[in-house]
């Protein structure tokens, strides 16, 4: 399995930053560092920056080491993909790293590239895909948003009903019916500044939470969608649907990006964690990883232990053993994880 250093002759390091992105030119064959430079973080200092990489390197394969691909340096890794040049993610420096080697951009470009030069291209993070997955992590950006203001909407409306009396028993958690009752008061013109008042906020509140909740059955209903479109079937498997199936697509984007299907669990935070002492053997939680698809796991799991069969089955084989509910849930976010992976594989396009 050839490296990066044996298939290209130059790597490029880049530090991204919200205004400037710095670049360092490493040559494979002998380390040494060609040149540094920094470019603005617009249209005009990409395609500067550009130029200048194939001015340092002629004509000859190069790869970029990029971190933030998916934040500061988005537009920057689509621009050097466009003109041909492969690239790969590399995370920050780690801050016991720095403790020899200082901090500045040139130094941490100098450190995505020498990060990459040994290893081999499948073990490189490929960047998130644009297209179809860029939509999908808008919606559920988008998503996450709507969910939370409806939430501090709702709360908010059974406060004010629950300190003033307006006819509405809130004693309990209101019922869409309710709202539904208070979104369509019409104006009133009640003696009381007080209760007009708390009326017409109700009002307001009462329609807003109404409102949220149309836009997040259209955001449903376009990520049950693109989801399909993306990853055909994904969402008959049990406990998948719209949202927990486009998270996982977030981090599994296109083919190459997660190298194995240890990887894949690694990332989701699903891989077990040995946690044994003197005649004990046993595993733990993984805390680590993205927690965005470790809860996607978590509510598959969750979804198939009240509602399927087979599932059911193995978790009351599992307490007969003595093992507990988080033990169980922990084996099965494994099991889910590499049976997804291996869905993904042969169905996502």
């Amino acid at each position: 399995m050839a490296i990066i250093a044996e298939e290209f002759e130059f790597v490029v390091g880049v530090d991204t930053h919200a205004r400037t992105h710095t670049f360092t030119a490493v040559h494979c064959a002998t380390g040494a560092v060609v040149d540094t430079a920094v470019f603005p973080a617009t249209s005009a200092g990409m395609d500067r920056a550009i130029t200048w990489i194939r001015g340092r390197t002629g004509e000859e394969k190069v790869f970029a080491a990029v971190e933030g691909t998916s934040s500061y340096g988005a537009q920057l890794t689509q621009a050097l993909l466009a003109v041909g040049i492969d690239v790969g993610e590399v995370r920050q420096p780690a801050r016991s790293s720095r403790a020899l080697t200082g901090k500045s951009d040139p130094i941490d470009a100098e450190a995505a590239a020498r990060s990459v030069l040994g290893r081999p291209r499948e073990q490189v993070m490929e960047p998130r895909a644009a297209g179809t997955p860029a939509a999908i992590r808008i919606l559920l950006a988008s998503r996450s948003l709507l969910d939370h203001q409806r939430t501090a909407n709702r709360n908010a409306l059974t406060a004010l009903l629950r300190g003033t009396d307006l006819g509405i028993d809130a004693r309990s958690s209101l019922r869409d019916a309710q709202i539904s009752t208070i979104a369509a008061w019409r104006s009133s013109n009640i003696a009381d500044p007080m209760l007009r008042i708390a009326r017409a906020e109700a009002k307001r509140l009462a329609s807003a939470v109404k409102d949220l909740t149309t836009q997040l059955a259209e955001n449903h209903k376009a990520l049950a969608q693109l989801t399909d479109e993306l990853a055909p079937g994904l969402q008959t498997t049990p406990g998948v649907g719209p949202e927990t199936g486009a998270i996982i697509i977030c981090a599994y984007p296109h083919h190459g990006r997660i190298r194995s299907e240890a990887a894949f669990a690694a990332l989701g935070g699903v891989a077990p964690r040995p946690a044994s002492s003197g005649n004990t053997t046993r595993h733990r939680l993984n805390r680590s990883g993205d927690r965005q698809p470790n809860r996607a796991f978590d509510v598959i799991v969750r979804t198939r232990m009240s509602f399927d069969t087979a599932t059911r089955d193995y978790v009351a084989r599992s307490r007969a053993t003595g093992k507990s509910n988080r033990e169980i849930r922990r084996n099965l976010k494994r099991y889910v994880c590499r049976s997804i992976f291996r869905q993904l594989q042969t169905t996502m396009a």
